[in-house]
């Protein structure tokens, strides 16, 4: 949240709101995690879902993304104006169950995912299905 605010501050350095949106969406210049929408009262979440899809990021549901296991695939869950990071997954259980589902990479007190969607819920997420990523299976966390 302080980027969008020190860049949209600064426009006179030539970076404008759109560029400061989608440095959020790449991760480059800023970490990828949760980012609140809101500036100066203005809500961007429909500029920042605008930006997601230029950049390649599809809405579609958990349990409709094409990932396998030991694949993982970036993306957005967006809720009351705030923007959270995270990944589309197969975590691993034991040797033979494992689980689809979406986690974000803001934890908890225990280290797991503090948000996580299953492919049973009907939730929108924003992903980049082409920038689809090997990782280990046994090591979700390592990211």
């Amino acid at each position: 949240m302080i980027y969008l605010m020190m860049t949209r501050s600064s426009d006179k350095r030539g970076i404008g709101l759109t560029d400061s949106l989608k440095d959020l969406a790449d991760g480059r210049s800023v970490k990828r995690a949760r980012h609140s929408l809101i500036v100066d009262g203005h809500d961007y979440t429909g500029e920042f879902i605008r930006v997601l899809q230029e950049l390649g990021y599809i809405p579609v549901t958990v349990a409709d993304t094409p990932v396998e296991p030991g694949e993982r695939i970036p993306a957005f869950y967006i809720k009351d104006s705030v923007a959270y990071f995270g990944w589309i997954f197969y975590e691993k259980f034991t040797g033979q169950k494992t689980r689809k589902l979406w986690g974000s990479v803001i934890r908890n007190q225990k280290g797991d995912w503090a948000i996580q969607i299953s492919p049973k819920k009907n939730i929108t997420v924003y992903a980049d299905i082409n920038r689809k990523t090997e990782m280990d299976l046994d090591r979700p966390t390592d990211w």
